[in-house]
């Protein structure tokens, strides 16, 4: 019992470093243009198969606690806004993503019995949790580059009108 209390709070110390040490880097490393973010058709039909639409906003978010929180789009017609969520949602999937590989760290902190029995389920569970948030955040990401893309091209038109007149 005590290893299973020690580990858990291990995980989330990992998980709790590492999303406040990612917070540190500038925002560019996560924008909108990295080709590593972008979700491809396959991973878009994946996505609908596993119905994720229908539970991943049961999922916790806890962005906020990073001073931006992701539950749900507060200006949906604001380009910069819409930029500034993508660019979280990446942030959000590199430290999620980080976070189901360093969780098996744990495995390194008991011995004996303990490594297969406590710390590779807790680790398990850990990478499961970590691994959710990933596939919530990917499949929101195309939608809100469709968005991004109607609003700026919405801009550039009003903008054009505008220089003609």
């Amino acid at each position: 019992l005590i290893s299973v209390v020690f580990l858990t709070a291990l995980q989330f110390i990992i998980d709790a470093v590492i999303a406040f040490s990612l917070s540190l880097i500038s925002e560019r490393h996560f924008s909108i243009d990295k080709r590593i973010y972008f979700v491809k058709d396959s991973e878009r039909r994946l996505y609908k198969h596993l119905k994720v639409r229908q539970w991943k906003d049961k999922i916790w978010e806890l962005g906020g606690l990073g001073g931006f929180s992701k539950k749900r789009l507060a200006d949906q017609k604001n380009p910069e806004y819409i930029e500034k969520y993508i660019t979280e949602c990446n942030r959000g999937v590199a430290i999620h993503s980080i976070s189901v590989f360093a969780g098996y760290l744990s495995l390194f902190t008991v011995s004996g019995p303990c490594i297969t029995t406590v710390a590779l389920p807790v680790a398990t569970v850990n990478a499961i949790l970590n691994i959710l948030p990933i596939i919530a955040l990917r499949y929101n990401t195309p939608a809100l580059h469709a968005q991004l893309t109607r609003l700026k091209r919405r801009q550039n038109n009003n903008t054009q009108v505008e220089n003609n007149a």
